[in-house]
């Protein structure tokens, strides 16, 4: 994905205007009273936030301007949602928001599909294969991991080659006492670990609104870019669970955020 290009979507970003923080309060009085000029301006003004929100998402094969556009949708909610009563800045609100809308829809727009039949199949190799290692302390063969969940070598090996490249990170792994577990739950984000993205979102004041344990699953998954699975044996609860908590903490810290 081409993020280096001056002009995206007839956008010269380059020109993009800066707001400063006592024009931001002017407008958004303004555009809480209707005023549509100010809401187009408010918009053009935190462009530069979209930009810097997509480039997360610069391993993915979508078109820039795709993105772009869909972050913009994420920018708009965020501004017509935003309460600014709230000691929270704009941005640590509305980074969330942009995010979710490209998860969206990378995870209902992915054009190249495997049939859920393959995927199923590969999953049950990927977890089977989990398993033992944690079990055995080795990897399993191909022949193992068939015995294991009765499906031939040959379905396995054609089902794994198949979600090598097509899968999304946003497909379902499986699901476990209604906690769905998706692929990039499986998967460190070494890019956010090293460049403490996350830090510079300014949440410790939702953070501060989490109990201990929900608080130091957000700071493995999200700070340290640690997987799931790892954070599971790191405090000794099983994946699932680890799931349904950081599910709970992020939505304690949306209302938080949104309230």
């Amino acid at each position: 994905m081409a993020l280096n290009k001056v002009e995206i979507c007839g956008v010269n970003t380059s020109k993009l205007p800066v707001l400063s923080n006592e024009e931001k309060e002017e407008l958004f009085k303004r555009i809480k009273q209707g005023d549509q000029e100010a809401r187009e301006r408010y918009i053009k003004g935190n462009l530069r936030l979209v930009l810097s929100v997509i480039k997360r998402f610069s391993s993915s094969n979508e078109n820039a301007d795709d993105l772009f556009q869909i972050g913009c949708i994420g920018l708009i909610k965020a501004i017509d949602n935003f309460n600014t009563e709230l000691d929270v800045k704009f941005s640590t609100y509305a980074v969330p928001m942009i995010i979710g809308e490209i998860r969206r829809y990378l995870r209902d727009y992915n054009s190249i599909r495997v049939s859920r039949s393959l995927r199923d199949i590969a999953y049950k190799a990927i977890y089977a294969k989990e398993n033992y290692l944690k079990e055995h302390l080795k990897e399993p063969t191909i022949d193992e991991i068939s015995k294991i969940i009765d499906i031939e070598k040959e379905m396995i090996v054609y089902a794994l080659d198949a979600i090598q490249n097509p899968v999304s990170l946003y497909e379902p792994v499986y699901t476990e006492g209604g906690d769905t577990l998706y692929v990039m739950d499986q998967i460190s984000d070494k890019k956010n670990k090293e460049e403490n993205w996350v830090e510079n979102l300014s949440l410790q004041d939702a953070m501060d609104r989490l109990g201990n344990r929900e608080k130091n699953i957000i700071e493995l998954r999200y700070f340290q870019g640690k997987t799931q699975m790892e954070v599971s044996e790191e405090i000794g609860i099983s994946q699932a669970q680890v799931s349904r908590l950081e599910k709970n903490a992020l939505r304690t810290m949306k209302n938080y955020l949104r309230a």
